[in-house]
């Protein structure tokens, strides 16, 4: 039963995740996982973030900018993708 349950929080969570990813495209010139950790409460498994990432980046919502270390005091300057929204063409 504690599976389930946890492949259901794992599910909302990443609804929840790459929502709020959106909105950050749509808000701000450029973002990364920093500024989705500030907004989002935290994730029951370290991978999940990245999965939303990949999830927003696989339906197109976003694009890789650049790189740069993380200011997390967690992630001890680990480097992390920056991200922007992927602009229509007109």
């Amino acid at each position: 039963m504690k599976a389930a349950v946890l492949e259901e929080n794992r599910e909302d969570w990443l609804a929840d995740a790459v929502a709020t990813i959106l909105c950050l495209a749509n808000e701000m010139d450029t973002f990364s996982a920093d500024d989705l950790a500030r907004e989002m409460r935290p994730p029951a498994q370290q991978n999940w973030t990245g999965i939303a990432f990949s999830v927003a980046r696989s339906r197109g919502y976003i694009t890789t900018v650049g790189i740069h270390s993380s200011a997390t005091k967690s992630r001890n300057g680990g480097i992390q993708r920056v991200w922007a929204a992927v602009k229509e063409e007109a």
